[in-house]
């Protein structure tokens, strides 16, 4: 009696389809995460391209002003850290690009394996046909069955033998074609990686340029130091006076919220001016909610003003951060200082200044030959110095967005306009930076 099939054909056959099952959900389950984070890249690079349009469209508005050059470096310092955010991102994808390309090298060396494989066991099977091909051989196996049973198991086994070449057969082509197509993924994904690599030279150059134009803005501000000083010198005053304004406001405030609350306490004793409310965070810290402002209409701003930080709108359009708030180096020159306020610079003067909140005109004060005008929002200032005009007067209820006065030009840095911003939580500065809307 002849073997026309070797006892373990079968197994082999079913183990290597369930390793090219495996490995092919193996593959679906590490390319579920890159795809993601693909997303995640082009977003990221969306949002980077629209930062650098909107950025350069405001340097562009300043760049012909000589005056305006350490606004100017602060803008162009901004372009450079978002250059580098861009080639960045184009390095992450560079990185994916060519993990993808790996794991298809991997999968195409499987899959050629595998295939080997195949035609292997098809050209065994087929030599083996081959060898007993002989008519009367099959026959002779069908006919020495011990009975009809036996006969018909046996004709069943042939079936499943020729059933098993052909699908062999399928098999191979089946496993040729995937090899083709990650073949053909490859060459789309080393020309996608071209493209990359030609945008990252491309960015590199334009970085190169920006850190070449802040060189030049630096060494002319070098030149300038002297003037600078004397300039930073009437800024560090100009400050100070607004310092002592803003603490006498306050405290006026402060003064007069205490003897309201005195008045309703006399009126309905239950009633405890030490009730504190929710905590808040600022900066990183719990702040204790006030137990000065804290009427039905305080604590309702309180809460509102807290839920839209960096949510806020800008008190000018088209303003940028010309100094920010906080410690400050000019360049790489020897001028340092601590500016208590966001300096916000617009490309002209004369623009409205709009409120970043609701809130009451606690004060309409003078600055030298600017005015300054103050709002508060339950505990919460928002102080807007340099206009060249007021639209509010001290009372007024004001929404967010309404104009209040026109932005007055900056005396040091020539046509343009500069607004100091100041934010306070009662009588403690924040920087206004983390509250208002990021652009």
């Amino acid at each position: 009696m002849i073997q026309f099939i070797p006892r373990y054909s079968n197994i082999c056959r079913f183990v290597f389809l369930l390793i090219l099952l495996l490995f092919a959900l193996l593959q679906r389950i590490v390319a579920q995460q890159p795809v993601e984070n693909k997303v995640q890249i082009e977003k990221e690079r969306k949002e980077i391209q629209n930062e650098i349009k909107e950025l350069e469209g405001v340097f562009n508005k300043v760049k012909g002003q000589k005056k305006q050059e350490v606004g100017k470096l602060n803008l162009l310092q901004r372009k450079i850290n978002l250059q580098q955010k861009y080639i960045n991102n184009i390095n992450k994808e560079l990185r994916f690009i060519d993990d993808d390309i790996y794991r298809s090298n991997v999968e195409v060396y499987r899959l050629q394996r595998l295939l080997d494989t195949l035609k292997m066991q098809y050209e065994r099977s087929v030599i083996y046909a081959y060898k007993n091909r002989s008519t009367y051989d099959f026959l002779n196996f069908i006919f020495s069955a011990k009975d009809f049973n036996d006969a018909s198991k046996r004709i069943s086994y042939l079936k499943r033998y020729r059933d098993y070449r052909v699908q062999q057969v399928a098999n191979i082509k089946e496993t040729s074609s995937l090899i083709e197509k990650r073949k053909g993924e490859q060459i789309d994904k080393k020309k996608l990686k071209d493209i990359a690599l030609d945008n990252q030279t491309k960015q590199a150059n334009v970085l190169l340029d920006q850190k070449k134009e802040k060189d030049k803005i630096v060494s002319s501000l070098k030149s300038k130091e002297k003037e600078l000083e004397r300039q930073l010198a009437a800024k560090r005053k100009k400050d100070r006076d607004l310092k002592n304004i803003l603490d006498a406001i306050v405290k006026r405030e402060i003064v007069a919220a205490r003897t309201k609350a005195s008045e309703a306490t006399k009126i309905t004793k239950p009633v405890s001016t030490t009730t504190t409310n929710p905590t808040i965070t600022t900066s990183g810290s719990k702040e204790k909610e006030s137990v000065i402002f804290n009427s039905d209409a305080d604590i309702k701003l309180n809460s509102n003003f807290e839920a839209n930080r960096s949510r806020l709108p800008w008190p000018v359009d088209e303003g940028y951060v010309c100094l920010h708030y906080g410690p400050y180096q000019i360049g790489e020159t020897k001028l340092k200082g601590d500016n208590g306020s966001t300096t916000i610079c617009t490309a002209n003067a004369g623009v409205t200044v709009k409120a970043v909140f609701d809130g009451e005109i606690v004060a309409v004060f003078n600055m030298g030959d600017a005015k300054g005008v103050a709002i508060r929002h339950g505990k919460y200032f928002t102080i807007y110095s340099n206009l060249q005009s007021a639209s509010v007067s001290k009372g007024a209820t004001v929404k967010t967005g309404q104009a209040i006065g026109k932005l007055a030009q900056d005396e040091m840095e020539g046509s343009g306009g500069k607004l100091e911003f100041v934010m306070m939580i009662e009588t403690k500065k924040v920087n206004p930076e983390l509250w208002l809307k990021k652009r």
